[in-house]
């Protein structure tokens, strides 16, 4: 009986450290993808599209944060984390290709 608490504490450990991380670490590349995303597309002058494009970075990673936990599995958890890769492409696409 020691055995099988042991291994459920262990095993929600886990998901517990799982979401964590989805909701700092994917949110934080999530919301800096946006970030660049929206700077990339937003039809402003360049300093007002980086403005512009900060100011909901807050509200992306706070919804990040939020979605990892709320989320019924944790592979949803990280839905923002593969979210942020077609984004970063898109925002950084001029930056990697102008050497």
């Amino acid at each position: 009986m020691k055995d099988y608490l042991m291994s459920k504490t262990r095993a929600v450990w886990l998901l517990i450290f799982s979401r964590a991380m989805a909701g700092l670490l994917g949110g934080y590349g999530f919301s800096y993808s946006a970030t660049a995303f929206l700077a990339q597309v937003l039809p402003l002058p360049a300093q007002d599209a980086v403005i512009v494009a900060s100011l909901p970075s807050f509200a992306f990673y706070t919804g990040a944060i939020i979605w990892a936990f709320s989320s019924r599995n944790t592979w949803s958890a990280w839905a923002p984390a593969a979210l942020a890769l077609p984004l970063a492409l898109i925002g950084f696409w001029p930056t990697i290709w102008s050497i």
